[in-house]
């Protein structure tokens, strides 16, 4: 026996109490991936072999526990497969799986190092990443064009002769019913435009075979004229549209829609485009029953953006404050062929080697990569009770090998008294 295997085993022990020691000291790190020695023994010529070596040190790449912060901008990996791809300042790019994110003053999507999160811009999966950075901007105003009208208007109401009573937006005895809804002119302007449903005779027969209705429109309370008004006498207020109905209660117009105009929305003070807007009745029928009526129009005011969502797609969306929502981009995962090939460099992040091989970019959640979950992180891996089991052991056998050094120390003080 020698004093070679003794110390290989003291350093190989030391090293692995060091790894151990580093596993629980980052028992909190969030994206944390616990280490592992792997030893090997010494062989030379002859049998005895010289002692032991650590071989390897391998990092677990388990998933850890996903932990919800209410964080905005924290994120976490949902699986096995992936790495958040970063850049620093001078163009270093690095990989981890901690999510913790913020915005630096630029709006930039970055880590407490200062790197910034990269990804896809809009649309641009697939394309070359790019560091991500959050609107600042109002979203842009729309102008209604279009809305969809799905009604029921009440088979028993009564019929309201025009000669003798002719409408009056302001006379509620002129009208069988009335909807209003909010539509925007081209600048984000709010405008009401109100529909009104004034029931009229009966045409064909006798008996009578089709329904009908006047409707008419205002905006703001000025009359509001469709592009193709139907005469009548005496003359309309505005002039109107029909619709028409069969003895089954459905409707019978064909298109069933109706092209609204409206040239000064915004009057003097506010000089928005003309409006146009073209109003469909598809679904609207006439049984026995209530008026109800279900109005989908486009269009948004503009709206200051307020915060972001994150898909499990890695999609990015930004809230505004009119309800809207806006793809601003994608958050690319990285992935490699042997993870234990990636170089640990502080700060939770790996660099590329050539053991790892090449970054291979992608959506979370295609090609085998995870799925990502918004306002929560990645714990570290680490179990603290395997750990200071193993640390028992590891000192055990740190212990035993000094009785080895302490043994072959005694067998030399032996034989040199036999002199």
């Amino acid at each position: 026996m020698g004093f070679g295997q003794g110390l290989s085993g003291l350093d190989a022990a030391s090293q692995n109490l060091d790894v151990i020691g580093n596993n629980i000291a980052n028992a909190n790190t969030v994206g944390f991936k616990a280490a592992t020695a792997t030893f090997a023994d010494i062989y030379a010529t002859s049998r005895v072999g010289l002692g032991v070596k650590v071989a390897s040190i391998d990092q677990r790449f388990t998933v850890g526990n996903i932990t919800s912060t209410g964080g905005q901008y924290d994120l976490a990996i949902d699986g096995a497969n992936g790495f958040f791809r970063l850049v620093d300042a001078s163009g270093s790019i690095s990989y981890s799986r901690n999510g913790q994110f913020g915005i630096d003053k630029n709006n930039n999507i970055v880590n407490a190092a200062g790197q910034q999160l990269t990804g896809y811009g809009p649309g641009g999966v697939g394309t070359a990443p790019i560091p991500l950075t959050l609107p600042t901007a109002n979203i842009a105003p729309a102008a209604t064009t279009s809305s969809g009208f799905t009604a029921n208007l009440n088979a028993n109401a009564a019929v309201i002769d025009p000669t003798a009573t002719p409408f009056d937006p302001t006379n509620t005895a002129t009208y069988t019913d009335s909807q209003p809804m909010t539509v925007y002119d081209s600048l984000g302007n709010s405008h009401q435009l109100t529909t009104y449903f004034a029931k009229r005779a009966g045409t064909g027969g006798p008996p009578a075979t089709t329904s009908v209705y006047d409707v008419y429109y205002t905006l703001d309370g000025q009359a509001m004229a469709p592009t193709t008004a139907t005469a009548a006498t005496p003359p309309v207020w505005g002039g109107a549209t029909q619709l028409t109905f069969d003895s089954s209660g459905r409707l019978t117009n064909t298109p069933p829609t109706v092209n609204l105009s409206f040239a000064t929305p915004g009057g003097a003070g506010s000089p928005a485009a003309a409006m146009a807007i073209t109003m469909d009745y598809t679904g609207t029928s006439q049984f026995g029953g209530d008026f109800k009526a279900d109005f989908t129009p486009n269009g948004n005011t503009t709206g200051e953006f307020t915060n972001i969502t994150f898909g499990k797609d890695g999609s990015i969306v930004a809230n505004y404050s009119n309800g809207k929502t806006q793809s601003v981009g994608t958050v690319a995962l990285a992935n490699f062929n042997n993870v234990n090939g990636l170089q640990p460099i502080g700060d939770n992040n790996w660099s590329e080697t050539s053991e790892s091989g090449q970054a291979v970019l992608g959506q979370p959640g295609t090609n085998g990569l995870a799925t990502l979950q918004g306002q929560a992180v990645e714990e570290s891996n680490v179990n603290l009770s395997t750990e200071l089991v193993n640390m028992i052991v590891a000192q055990r056998t740190y212990q035993a090998n000094t009785n080895t050094i302490k043994t072959q120390d005694q067998v030399l003080q032996s034989l040199l008294a036999i002199q």
